[in-house]
């Protein structure tokens, strides 16, 4: 194919010089006459004046056809995304202790907001995080109670939605700090995960059986793992941390354990009345950080402390760089050839020239 840049190249010269040729081109006369001297006094009729309209006609026709052996083309791209992610949970603690205050940027928050503000960073990307965009990620919560907030999902504007409006809980009977009910729970969902995933791969590849090109899997999974962000220690539920993350290590996920705690030991409290008291809570000593580093050494992952949003951001950095997902991206192009209608206008413009040069414009001889 030849290339485009040539064939403009090629109509910016042959344009100009052919309209140039033809407007200088001087024939001999026909007809000799003793004195030219009457003849200049004569006025030029309307079709001496529009016979320059061959040398526009001409040029047209020229611009015409070099644009068709350009070859316009109109051009679709199909793009298929082959994705090998990470499935996530986030656990993350709303018992009461995480209404205690934090500081973030330089503001004093609950521990809990703190949280919410560094996983919206790590899922959609920002402030050194690039985003979690091609991984399935879910929500589990707990207090004295573990919920599936969100199942995994890819749109991450939903599970952001529900982390947004999870809440401290608001009487003593929902208090409470089940820590092994939650990692069993976010293990199970990702383990159901992989084996529909699995499955359903497994279908898509025998229906591409027999087929010239083989298709693969929109998803595999890289790798399986829960994030726990927790402030306290195991008080309530029916499963033992230890015994939840053995069940993890044997369905092959990683545990990465996130311990808050902080320097402010207190919390704001507003009574009946409107007024509001800072009551000092000994944080210090209700963070099991010797079990939360026994979970994640069990499961292959880590243990941070988090005192402040910039410790906290630190690590889950970190989690981010371990647990990167692999795109493989493969595209079609298919192209329709455009040149036709502009063919046919050069010739419709040359046949337009002909036209006319042998009827309003025609000389004689």
């Amino acid at each position: 194919m030849v290339n485009v840049n040539y064939w403009i190249l090629f109509l910016l010269i042959l344009a100009p010089v052919t309209g140039w040729l033809m407007m200088r081109r001087k024939g001999r006369a026909q007809l000799r006459f003793s004195s030219l001297r009457d003849a200049g006094t004569v006025r030029k009729s309307w079709r001496i004046r529009f016979r320059r309209l061959l040398v526009v006609a001409r040029i047209l026709c020229i611009v015409l056809l070099v644009v068709a052996l350009a070859r316009p083309r109109k051009g679709s791209k199909i793009q298929k995304i082959s994705t090998k992610g990470v499935i996530l949970e986030l656990v993350v603690d709303r018992s009461g202790s995480m209404e205690a205050q934090m500081k973030y940027e330089n503001e004093q928050m609950t521990r809990l907001d703190v949280v919410k503000q560094v996983l919206e960073d790590f899922v959609r990307g920002g402030r050194g995080l690039e985003g979690r965009p091609n991984d399935l990620l879910g929500l589990v919560t707990f207090a004295r109670y573990a919920d599936t907030t969100c199942p995994l999902v890819s749109s991450h504007d939903a599970l952001l939605g529900y982390l947004e409006h999870t809440r401290i809980p608001q009487t003593r009977e929902e208090d409470g700090t089940a820590i092994g009910d939650a990692i069993a729970l976010a293990a199970a969902r990702l383990h159901e995960a992989e084996k529909d995933i699995t499955q359903r791969n497994a279908r898509l590849t025998a229906s591409s059986e027999g087929e010239e090109e083989e298709i693969k899997p929109e998803f595999e999974i890289q790798s399986k793992a829960i994030v726990l962000l927790t402030d306290g220690r195991q008080n309530a539920g029916q499963r033992l941390p230890m015994a939840a993350a053995e069940l993890a290590k044997e369905w092959g996920i990683k545990i990465y354990t996130i311990g808050i705690s902080g320097k402010e030991n207190f919390m704001t409290i507003t009574d009946a009345f409107g007024s509001q008291r800072v009551i000092p809570i000994p944080m210090g000593q209700t963070l099991d950080e010797r079990l939360l580093k026994a979970i994640a050494e069990r499961t292959g992952g880590f243990y941070g402390r988090a005192d402040d949003d910039e410790s906290l951001r630190k690590i889950v950095e970190k989690i981010d760089e371990q647990e990167q997902s692999e795109i493989e991206s493969i595209e079609y192009s298919h192209y329709e050839e455009r040149f036709g209608p502009w063919a046919l206008a050069a010739l419709a413009a040359l046949a337009l020239e002909m036209l006319m040069s042998c009827t309003l414009f025609r000389k004689i001889p």
